[in-house]
């Protein structure tokens, strides 16, 4: 790996994918980083080996760029950027809601751009970074992305255009199984069990049936219901979910934040 890579805005998410190329074998050597304050580039640079530089140095010196910043001040750093950077370099935008356009228009005709939706599990090396090239982007460049983002978890390629969708189902989805997993300990609770007991069996459970959904290949309702018994504790518990409608809420969740992803998309934060 001889390419020079920056790190743009090296908040959690930022570091997280920093340390995970350094894991999967890029040298710190190759690793520039940018951040705001002086003592996090000190830090970055005792944790991890690599070199704190200012935005613009990281436009003239690195080959791939990718830019973590929060959407908001992505127009600002591009401004920054645009004047060092030239059709032979790669952006990577791992900014929600930001369309590879918004970025394309104030860079060099022609900079290849592509634009990833990574979840918060890349901190654990578990993460889903969802994919799409720009106007630009070529083949070469999606698998040179997919190379960065496979040190932190799984990749999948999507056209932009289903990028909303893919943000409601997997950069928001993290949430979802937490609120899953923050009611049923409750529940736990209130059937008599301790919490730390309770949050330990949903945890557990939650894993395991993620493996199994993972490792099986089977299909989430055979999987369903080889635990579900005729007349037993599961289905009792299914039919009252089903009561309270929620599959039709988590349809309807799903799909405000399709529609809040595409408000952002189109400026109206």
């Amino acid at each position: 790996m001889t390419q020079t890579v920056a790190v743009l805005g090296t908040g959690k998410i930022g570091e997280a994918l920093l340390s995970g190329m350094i894991r999967a074998g890029w040298r710190p050597a190759d690793l520039l980083v940018t951040t705001r304050r002086p003592e996090r580039a000190e830090e970055l640079r005792s944790r991890h080996g690599v070199e704190p530089v200012t935005n613009a140095e990281a436009a003239k010196r690195a080959d791939t760029l990718i830019l973590a910043v929060k959407p908001q001040d992505m127009a600002r750093l591009l401004d920054e950027l645009a004047p060092h950077l030239g059709q032979d370099r790669l952006v990577i935008s791992a900014a929600a809601g930001i369309p590879t356009s918004f970025i394309e228009e104030r860079l060099t005709a022609g900079t290849p751009v592509v634009r990833v939706m990574p979840n918060t599990p890349v901190l654990v090396d578990e993460g889903m970074s969802v994919i799409s090239g720009g106007s630009h982007a070529t083949a070469d460049h999606l698998a040179h992305t997919e190379e960065i983002f496979g040190g932190v978890g799984k990749t999948l390629r999507v056209p932009e255009s289903q990028q909303d969708a893919a943000t409601a189902l997997s950069g928001s989805g993290p949430a979802y199984f937490y609120y899953l997993v923050e009611a049923m300990t409750d529940a736990g609770i209130l059937l008599g069990l301790p919490r730390a007991q309770a949050h330990d069996l949903i945890v557990q459970a939650a894993i395991g049936a993620a493996v199994m959904l993972r490792d099986s290949g089977e299909h989430p309702v055979k999987l369903r219901e080889a635990v579900t018994s005729p007349a037993g504790t599961t289905i009792s518990a299914i039919r009252e979910l089903e009561n309270h409608g929620v599959r039709a809420a988590l349809i309807a969740a799903l799909e405000a934040a399709r529609d809040r992803s595409r408000e952002l998309a189109s400026g109206n934060g």
